[in-house]
Parts: C-alpha cells; sequence; structure tokens
C-alpha cells in the first residue's frame, strides 16, 4: 500500500476539484481501488503504489492545464487519465511559441496537438507537405493558418485554396443557382477558416483582387500557380490523374500542404483514391513530408475520438474477416 499527501497551490480548489468534486469522481472510476479524500488544499491518496503514482500524475497535469486555460472540463479530465492532449501538458520551456498567427480581434490561432505542431515545423522546412488524419484533427485548418501567415508575412503574393468537388451521398444537381453557387458549400469549411482569421472586408477585399482563391480542383488545369501557398485540400477524393494534375502545376516559389482523410473516400464505386499509392511514390524525394495525425490529434468533441477508435476498431475487424477469407479461398484452390 502507498499513500501520498498532495498540496494545492495556485488554482482555484473549485475548478480543478469540479462541480460536487466531479474530477475527482472520474478519477476514482479510473482507479476503483484507490482511496481519495481531499480536504481544503490537501489530497490523500491511498491504494497501490502505481495507482497512487499515476492519479497524483494526473491531478499535477490538471492542476497545470487549470494554470494555463483557467478553466477545466470533465471530458480534459478524462483526456488527461487516457494519456491524450499531451501537447497541452507538456512543459512550456520545451516548446517555441505555438501561435502560428493572430486572427480577428487579435485571438492567437496555435497549434493545439503535437502533430499540429509538427505541421508548422515541416512547412517551414519543406515545400509540400502531406497531412494525413481523420476528421476534427485540424488538418485543414491548421493549414489555412499557416497559409495566412506566409501571406501577412508576404512570403508569398496569394493563397489558393481548393478541393475536389466530390458529391458525399448527395447530388449537386438540385441546388439552386449557377456552378459557383453549387459548389461553394463544399468549399465551405475554408471560407469558415478564413472568416475566424481575417476580418470580413479585408477578407472580401482579398477574394475581389484574388490575392484569396477558392475552387474546385478541375479549375487548376493547365495554370501554373507561384509565389502562392496552395491547400488541396479532401485529397482523399483525387484521382491519382488528379493528383499528378495537381502537383506539377506548383512554380518555383510555391509552398503546398495537402491534406486528407482516408476513411472517408466519397468517390464512386468505380473510381480508386490515388492518395495512398501518390504518398507512396512521393516518400523517398527530398522537399516532400508526411505528418500522420490520429485520434490523440482530435481537437472536437471528446466523443469524436471514441467515434473514431470505434470505425477504425470495426475497420480493421472486416480487414481481418476478409484476409481470413482470402487465405481460406486459396487454400481450397491449392487442394483442388
Amino acid at each position: 500500500m502507498s499513500e501520498i499527501i498532495l498540496t494545492i497551490d495556485g488554482v482555484d480548489l473549485r475548478e480543478l476539484y469540479g462541480e460536487r468534486n466531479r474530477h475527482l469522481d472520474i478519477i476514482k472510476r479510473s482507479y476503483p481501488d484507490l482511496k481519495i479524500i481531499s480536504r481544503g488544499n490537501y489530497v490523500k491518496l491511498s491504494g497501490k503504489k502505481k495507482d497512487t503514482q499515476r492519479a497524483k500524475s494526473n491531478l499535477e497535469s490538471m492542476i497545470r492545464l487549470l494554470k494555463k486555460n483557467k478553466t477545466l472540463d470533465d471530458f480534459l479530465v478524462q483526456d488527461v487519465i487516457n494519456g491524450e492532449n499531451v501537447f497541452m501538458e507538456t512543459d512550456e520551456s520545451t516548446l517555441s511559441d505555438s501561435t502560428i498567427v493572430h486572427g480577428r480581434d487579435g485571438k492567437p490561432i496555435k497549434a493545439r496537438t503535437l502533430n499540429q505542431k509538427k505541421m508548422v515545423e515541416s512547412i517551414d522546412k519543406n515545400d509540400i507537405v502531406f497531412a494525413i488524419g481523420p476528421a476534427g484533427t485540424g488538418k485543414t485548418y491548421t493549414a489555412v493558418a499557416l497559409a495566412v501567415r506566409a501571406l501577412k508575412h508576404k512570403l508569398v503574393r496569394k493563397i489558393i485554396l481548393t478541393r475536389p468537388a466530390v458529391e458525399a451521398g448527395e447530388s449537386l444537381g438540385f441546388l439552386p443557382g449557377d456552378l459557383k453557387d453549387k459548389v461553394d458549400p463544399y468549399l465551405r469549411p475554408l471560407y469558415d477558416a478564413l472568416d475566424d482569421m481575417i476580418p470580413g472586408e479585408k477578407l472580401n477585399y482579398f477574394m475581389d483582387n484574388r490575392t484569396i482563391e477558392i475552387a474546385p480542383l478541375a479549375y487548376m488545369r493547365g495554370r501554373t500557380l507561384d509565389n502562392a501557398f496552395i491547400i488541396l485540400d479532401e485529397a482523399q477524393n483525387c484521382t491519382r490523374s488528379q493528383l499528378k494534375m495537381f502537383l506539377t502545376r506548383l512554380g518555383p516559389s510555391a509552398k503546398c500542404i495537402i491534406t486528407g482523410d482516408m476513411s472517408q473516400i466519397d468517390l464512386p464505386r468505380n473510381q480508386q483514391s490515388g492518395l495512398p499509392a501518390t504518398v507512396r511514390m512521393l516518400e523517398p524525394i527530398s522537399g516532400i513530408d508526411f505528418i500522420k495525425l490520429g485520434p490523440e490529434d482530435v481537437v472536437r468533441h471528446r466523443l469524436v475520438k471514441e467515434i473514431i477508435r470505434a470505425f477504425e476498431k470495426e475497420e480493421n475487424k472486416m480487414m481481418e474477416r476478409r484476409n481470413k477469407k482470402v487465405t481460406f479461398t486459396d487454400k481450397l484452390s491449392e487442394e483442388e
């Protein structure tokens, strides 16, 4: 048995413990054999040594997060216990300033996870970066922030944001208006990210004079994209020929980020995503980097992480069943 008494200083105890000690209850549920007693700014932990040490580490992480963020919610407490959001827990002295750019009203836009920070570091060293990962990991948002930073620092003359206009189970045809009106909903995430980072009037000015251009991928054919920061979003919905077309548009002074989520391919059944093959082909080339993001990088609701993990688990089971079926069929063929 082990006993630890932790002294709490410099934080609001109500925020740390949670309403009616909810945050402490989350720790208790995670370590059912652990006894936790709180008395003012003292917390007593009694139980197995590994449980008391882990709970102590969790509480210390919660204190650091509370000092930094001023608030602490149930989801963040659970993330700490799960060992997630480690970027936020990392000692500030080991990190450079994580602010990418200041958005509207001076709001700092920051890399919020380790892999987002890798994206920031990678684009400084490479001209082409692939950011591959599931929904909610901040791929597009971080990429747009990096593009806005490059424009503000006059490293590029324009920003070009593009996506393949692939229908995600719904038809474009029924939408009212001309082609632009029909395609704009597919480009909405790019507009939303820009809205967060550039004041409305200035954004409209940039769009009008084509300093910022948002267009479907098909509009890139035949162009040379130079002195520009280019983002290809939803690249999993590109065929190999589309990716080749896009990547061969880049001029000598261009920077490019390609984002994709291999778990959300919306191409018709008779078309294959060109992203996996393109990544394999380009991996040996210097100046191109690949950042893989995962559920630990999700910055949306905590349940999004659990949803992604549930889908991944089911997809792995399906893959195992398919592999077993193939092996069984091969065995029958050999016996015949």
